[in-house]
Protein backbone atom coordinates (compact mmCIF):
# COMPACT_ATOMS: atom_id res chain seq x y z
CA UNK A 1 0.00 0.00 0.00
CA UNK A 2 1.39 3.43 -0.91
CA UNK A 3 2.13 5.83 1.96
CA UNK A 4 0.28 8.62 0.15
CA UNK A 5 -2.48 8.09 -2.38
CA UNK A 6 -4.03 11.05 -4.19
CA UNK A 7 -7.04 10.23 -6.39
CA UNK A 8 -8.95 12.52 -8.78
CA UNK A 9 -8.31 15.60 -6.68
CA UNK A 10 -10.27 18.70 -7.67
CA UNK A 11 -10.32 22.16 -6.15
CA UNK A 12 -12.54 24.99 -7.30
CA UNK A 13 -12.43 28.39 -5.61
CA UNK A 14 -15.55 30.53 -5.79
CA UNK A 15 -15.56 34.19 -4.85
CA UNK A 16 -18.00 35.52 -2.32
CA UNK A 17 -19.53 37.94 -4.77
CA UNK A 18 -20.46 35.42 -7.41
CA UNK A 19 -17.48 35.93 -9.74
CA UNK A 20 -16.29 33.20 -12.08
CA UNK A 21 -15.12 30.07 -10.21
CA UNK A 22 -11.40 29.31 -10.50
CA UNK A 23 -10.36 25.69 -11.01
CA UNK A 24 -7.01 25.32 -9.22
CA UNK A 25 -6.89 21.51 -9.51
CA UNK A 26 -8.90 19.66 -12.11
CA UNK A 27 -7.90 16.01 -11.79
CA UNK A 28 -4.74 15.15 -9.86
CA UNK A 29 -3.85 11.52 -9.15
CA UNK A 30 -0.51 10.08 -7.98
CA UNK A 31 0.96 7.89 -5.26
CA UNK A 32 4.06 8.20 -3.08
CA UNK A 33 5.67 5.07 -1.66
CA UNK A 34 7.32 4.97 1.76
CA UNK A 35 10.92 6.18 1.50
CA UNK A 36 10.44 8.11 -1.75
CA UNK A 37 11.77 11.62 -2.39
CA UNK A 38 9.40 13.36 -4.80
CA UNK A 39 9.51 16.91 -6.17
CA UNK A 40 6.50 18.67 -7.67
CA UNK A 41 7.12 21.34 -10.29
CA UNK A 42 5.00 23.52 -12.55
CA UNK A 43 4.54 27.10 -13.67
CA UNK A 44 3.07 29.69 -11.31
CA UNK A 45 -0.67 29.16 -11.09
CA UNK A 46 -0.42 25.46 -12.03
CA UNK A 47 -1.88 24.40 -8.67
CA UNK A 48 1.24 23.32 -6.74
CA UNK A 49 0.52 25.34 -3.60
CA UNK A 50 -3.16 24.37 -3.60
CA UNK A 51 -2.11 20.71 -3.80
CA UNK A 52 0.36 21.08 -0.93
CA UNK A 53 -2.26 22.83 1.24
CA UNK A 54 -4.69 19.94 0.69
CA UNK A 55 -1.99 17.35 1.48
CA UNK A 56 -1.20 19.32 4.65
CA UNK A 57 -4.89 19.22 5.66
CA UNK A 58 -4.88 23.04 5.58
CA UNK A 59 -7.50 23.11 2.83
CA UNK A 60 -10.23 20.71 1.72
CA UNK A 61 -10.65 19.57 -1.89
CA UNK A 62 -13.86 20.11 -3.86
CA UNK A 63 -13.67 16.48 -4.98
CA UNK A 64 -11.39 13.47 -4.84
CA UNK A 65 -9.54 11.68 -2.06
CA UNK A 66 -6.22 11.84 -0.20
CA UNK A 67 -5.17 8.78 1.80
CA UNK A 68 -2.17 8.75 4.16
CA UNK A 69 -1.38 5.16 5.14
CA UNK A 70 -4.89 4.20 4.10
CA UNK A 71 -6.58 6.90 6.20
CA UNK A 72 -8.58 9.61 4.45
CA UNK A 73 -7.20 13.01 5.45
CA UNK A 74 -10.02 14.81 3.66
CA UNK A 75 -12.64 13.49 6.08
CA UNK A 76 -10.85 14.11 9.40
CA UNK A 77 -12.98 16.13 11.80
CA UNK A 78 -11.93 19.76 12.32
CA UNK A 79 -11.01 19.30 16.00
CA UNK A 80 -8.75 16.32 15.18
CA UNK A 81 -6.86 17.92 12.30
CA UNK A 82 -4.15 19.68 14.38
CA UNK A 83 -3.26 16.46 16.22
CA UNK A 84 -3.29 14.49 12.96
CA UNK A 85 -0.94 17.02 11.34
CA UNK A 86 1.37 17.04 14.34
CA UNK A 87 1.52 13.23 14.56
CA UNK A 88 1.95 12.45 10.87
CA UNK A 89 3.40 15.39 8.95
CA UNK A 90 6.55 17.48 9.16
CA UNK A 91 6.67 20.90 7.49
CA UNK A 92 9.55 22.89 6.00
CA UNK A 93 8.58 26.31 4.62
CA UNK A 94 10.38 28.83 2.42
CA UNK A 95 10.38 31.49 5.17
CA UNK A 96 11.29 29.06 8.00
CA UNK A 97 8.27 29.97 10.22
CA UNK A 98 10.37 30.20 13.39
CA UNK A 99 9.32 32.15 16.48
CA UNK A 100 11.84 34.93 17.23
CA UNK A 101 11.04 34.97 20.96
CA UNK A 102 11.95 31.26 21.28
CA UNK A 103 15.47 29.85 21.23
CA UNK A 104 16.45 27.46 18.45
CA UNK A 105 16.01 24.59 20.93
CA UNK A 106 12.50 25.70 21.94
CA UNK A 107 11.46 26.22 18.32
CA UNK A 108 12.43 22.62 17.59
CA UNK A 109 10.69 21.38 20.76
CA UNK A 110 7.42 23.21 20.00
CA UNK A 111 5.48 20.39 18.26
CA UNK A 112 6.51 17.96 21.03
CA UNK A 113 5.45 20.44 23.74
CA UNK A 114 2.05 20.67 22.03
CA UNK A 115 1.90 16.86 21.97
CA UNK A 116 2.56 16.75 25.75
CA UNK A 117 5.95 15.00 25.62
CA UNK A 118 8.31 15.11 28.63
CA UNK A 119 11.46 17.25 28.59
CA UNK A 120 13.65 14.13 28.80
CA UNK A 121 12.03 12.58 25.74
CA UNK A 122 12.29 15.85 23.81
CA UNK A 123 15.96 16.20 24.67
CA UNK A 124 16.72 12.57 23.81
CA UNK A 125 15.14 13.07 20.39
CA UNK A 126 16.89 16.40 19.82
CA UNK A 127 20.50 15.39 20.51
CA UNK A 128 21.01 13.02 17.50
CA UNK A 129 18.99 15.26 15.15
CA UNK A 130 20.92 18.42 16.13
CA UNK A 131 24.20 16.55 15.66
CA UNK A 132 23.21 15.27 12.22
CA UNK A 133 22.03 18.71 11.12
CA UNK A 134 25.11 20.50 12.50
CA UNK A 135 23.18 22.84 14.81
CA UNK A 136 24.21 21.51 18.26
CA UNK A 137 26.22 24.66 19.03
CA UNK A 138 23.43 27.16 18.22
CA UNK A 139 20.57 25.62 20.24
CA UNK A 140 20.66 28.41 22.85
CA UNK A 141 20.64 31.19 20.25
CA UNK A 142 17.58 32.95 18.86
CA UNK A 143 16.52 32.83 15.18
CA UNK A 144 17.59 36.45 14.56
CA UNK A 145 21.14 35.55 15.67
CA UNK A 146 21.73 32.80 13.11
CA UNK A 147 22.10 32.59 9.30
CA UNK A 148 19.39 31.67 6.79
CA UNK A 149 20.91 28.22 6.30
CA UNK A 150 20.94 27.62 10.07
CA UNK A 151 17.30 28.78 10.32
CA UNK A 152 16.29 26.31 7.62
CA UNK A 153 18.20 23.48 9.31
CA UNK A 154 16.33 24.39 12.51
CA UNK A 155 13.05 24.11 10.59
CA UNK A 156 14.13 20.68 9.27
CA UNK A 157 14.96 19.58 12.84
CA UNK A 158 11.50 20.73 13.99
CA UNK A 159 9.96 18.70 11.14
CA UNK A 160 12.00 15.57 11.94
CA UNK A 161 11.60 15.56 15.72
CA UNK A 162 7.99 14.34 15.58
CA UNK A 163 9.12 11.30 13.51
CA UNK A 164 6.63 12.16 10.76
CA UNK A 165 5.44 9.71 8.13
CA UNK A 166 5.86 12.41 5.49
CA UNK A 167 7.79 15.68 5.25
CA UNK A 168 6.11 18.35 3.13
CA UNK A 169 8.54 21.02 1.95
CA UNK A 170 7.30 24.21 0.26
CA UNK A 171 10.08 25.96 -1.73
CA UNK A 172 12.59 25.01 1.01
CA UNK A 173 15.55 26.61 -0.80
CA UNK A 174 13.64 29.75 -1.85
CA UNK A 175 15.17 32.10 0.75
CA UNK A 176 18.69 30.58 0.81
CA UNK A 177 21.92 31.57 -0.92
CA UNK A 178 23.66 29.03 -3.16
CA UNK A 179 25.92 27.65 -0.42
CA UNK A 180 23.08 27.16 2.07
CA UNK A 181 20.95 25.67 -0.75
CA UNK A 182 23.65 23.10 -1.49
CA UNK A 183 23.87 22.22 2.21
CA UNK A 184 20.10 21.81 2.59
CA UNK A 185 19.76 19.64 -0.52
CA UNK A 186 22.59 17.40 0.67
CA UNK A 187 20.78 17.13 4.01
CA UNK A 188 17.47 16.21 2.35
CA UNK A 189 19.23 13.46 0.40
CA UNK A 190 20.80 12.12 3.62
CA UNK A 191 17.55 12.09 5.62
CA UNK A 192 15.80 10.43 2.68
CA UNK A 193 18.53 7.77 2.59
CA UNK A 194 17.79 7.22 6.31
CA UNK A 195 14.25 6.27 5.25
CA UNK A 196 12.36 9.58 5.54
CA UNK A 197 9.69 10.16 2.87
CA UNK A 198 9.84 13.69 1.40
CA UNK A 199 7.45 15.55 -0.89
CA UNK A 200 8.79 18.90 -2.04
CA UNK A 201 7.14 21.66 -4.06
CA UNK A 202 9.75 23.78 -5.80
CA UNK A 203 10.45 26.20 -8.66
CA UNK A 204 14.14 25.35 -8.45
CA UNK A 205 15.50 22.92 -11.06
CA UNK A 206 18.57 22.49 -8.86
CA UNK A 207 16.44 21.43 -5.87
CA UNK A 208 14.26 19.11 -7.95
CA UNK A 209 17.32 17.44 -9.51
CA UNK A 210 18.13 15.95 -6.08
CA UNK A 211 14.76 14.18 -5.87
CA UNK A 212 14.25 10.60 -7.03
CA UNK A 213 11.13 11.47 -9.01
CA UNK A 214 9.68 14.72 -10.34
CA UNK A 215 5.98 15.30 -11.05
CA UNK A 216 5.04 18.18 -13.34
CA UNK A 217 1.68 19.87 -12.87
CA UNK A 218 0.10 21.86 -15.66
CA UNK A 219 -3.40 23.38 -15.70
CA UNK A 220 -4.34 21.59 -12.50
CA UNK A 221 -3.32 18.08 -13.62
CA UNK A 222 -0.26 15.84 -13.43
CA UNK A 223 1.11 16.41 -16.93
CA UNK A 224 4.32 14.40 -16.86
CA UNK A 225 6.75 12.66 -14.51
CA UNK A 226 10.38 11.64 -14.67
CA UNK A 227 12.39 9.19 -12.58
CA UNK A 228 15.99 9.80 -11.59
CA UNK A 229 17.01 6.11 -11.46
CA UNK A 230 20.78 6.11 -12.11
CA UNK A 231 21.04 9.67 -13.46
CA UNK A 232 23.49 12.07 -11.83
CA UNK A 233 22.21 15.37 -10.41
CA UNK A 234 23.59 17.13 -13.50
CA UNK A 235 21.84 14.74 -15.92
CA UNK A 236 18.61 15.02 -13.95
CA UNK A 237 18.93 18.83 -14.03
CA UNK A 238 19.10 18.72 -17.83
CA UNK A 239 16.17 16.34 -18.09
CA UNK A 240 14.00 18.56 -15.86
CA UNK A 241 15.03 21.64 -17.80
CA UNK A 242 14.09 20.00 -21.11
CA UNK A 243 10.73 18.90 -19.67
CA UNK A 244 9.90 22.41 -18.42
CA UNK A 245 10.72 23.78 -21.89
CA UNK A 246 8.44 21.17 -23.45
CA UNK A 247 5.61 22.11 -21.06
CA UNK A 248 6.08 25.84 -21.69
CA UNK A 249 5.97 25.31 -25.46
CA UNK A 250 2.92 23.04 -25.33
CA UNK A 251 4.55 19.63 -25.75
CA UNK A 252 2.82 16.24 -25.69
CA UNK A 253 1.07 15.11 -22.53
CA UNK A 254 2.27 12.24 -20.36
CA UNK A 255 -0.21 9.42 -19.75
Amino acid sequence: MPLLEVSNLKKVYTTRFGGNPVQALSNVSFTVEKGEYVAIMGESGAGKTTLLNILAALDKPTGGEVLLNGRSITSIREKEISAFRRDNLGFVFQDFNLLDTFTIRDNIFLPLVLAGKSYNEMNNRLIPIAKKLGISDILSKYPYEVSGGEKQRTAVARALITKPQLILADEPTGALDSRATEGLLKLFTEINEDGQTILMVTHSIKAASHAKRVLFIKDGEVFHQIYKASLSNEEMYQKISDTLTMIATGGARYE
